[in-house]
């Protein structure tokens, strides 16, 4: 019976498509997982690294569709009339992933931040560990893991806080009104001073800059290395508190006195 045939021929077509389907996705993730190993030996840009793993696996993947496309022998003329004609409908419904991977692009080529560095972006912060073919991965400093598509990161402005070795570290500190100024300033300059993490060029800046409501503001900016940021904020914020209340210098909080008049 030629029906018979005819379906035990596309059967065995099919099959082979199946087959070489399977196997094929088999051996791309071995060789994607052979390229990542071979990129992290390499010397490139860390920023790259994963972007180029995924941009291999997503060129073999395509490859191996153009290749099961042609064991089921469908025409490639009409193989490729049918994805021109639904190229613009799957442009319309990816148009963001195709927005996150020109974004990706761009990211790579303008390189604003790289693998490794703490960032801001998109509304998120963390360091950068990965910069991916459609998104790229921060994590906080409480170790979560946020995905940020590229289209959001590279549209968006980015603080870069790891460009400069060197930070600077500001303060305001409220006083009460009654203390004296200099005596106030000295004890400050002794704090800063005394803390071997804040560098003495530039020299640190230490003035009064508000009277408040309240308080007298006085302000404190100093220099650090960009790694030793977080450990000047709070040694200093703790040591002015101490030596604030040894040189009894009273830090006021807001507020009010009520008077109530008898008529």
């Amino acid at each position: 019976m030629d029906w018979m045939n005819v379906v035990i021929e596309y059967g065995r077509i099919i099959l082979f498509a199946l087959i070489t389907l399977i196997v094929g996705l088999v051996v791309i993730k071995f060789i994607v997982r052979i390229v990542g190993k071979q990129l992290e030996r390499s010397k490139l840009d860390e920023s790259l690294k994963p972007f180029l793993q995924s941009l291999v696996s997503a060129i073999l993947k395509i490859l191996l569709l153009i290749t099961v496309v042609g064991i089921l022998k469908v025409p490639m003329a009409s193989f490729v009339a049918i994805i021109g004609a639904a190229g613009l409908a799957i442009g319309l419904a990816f148009q963001g992933s195709l927005a996150n991977f020109a974004g990706g692009i761009l990211l790579l080529t303008l390189r604003p931040f790289r693998v490794g560095d703490y960032i801001e972006g998109a509304g998120y912060n963390g360091t950068v560990k990965a910069i991916q073919i459609l998104y790229t991965e921060l994590i906080t400093p409480d170790n979560k893991v946020i995905f940020i598509p590229n289209g959001n990161l590279s549209n968006a402005g980015i603080v870069n806080y790891s460009v400069n070795s060197t930070r600077r570290v500001d303060f305001k500190f409220g006083v009460g009104y009654e203390a004296d100024t200099k005596h106030v300033i000295q004890t400050l300059e002794s704090v800063v001073h005394s803390h071997q993490a804040i560098l003495q060029d530039p020299e640190p800046f230490i003035r009064l800059s508000a009277h408040g409501d309240s308080a007298v503001e006085y302000t404190v900016r100093v220099w650090v290395n960009a790694e030793d940021y977080w450990d000047v904020h709070f040694d200093i914020l703790e040591q002015v508190k101490t030596r604030f209340d040894q040189e009894n210098i009273s830090i006021p909080y807001p507020q009010m006195d009520v008077h109530v008049t008898n008529e």
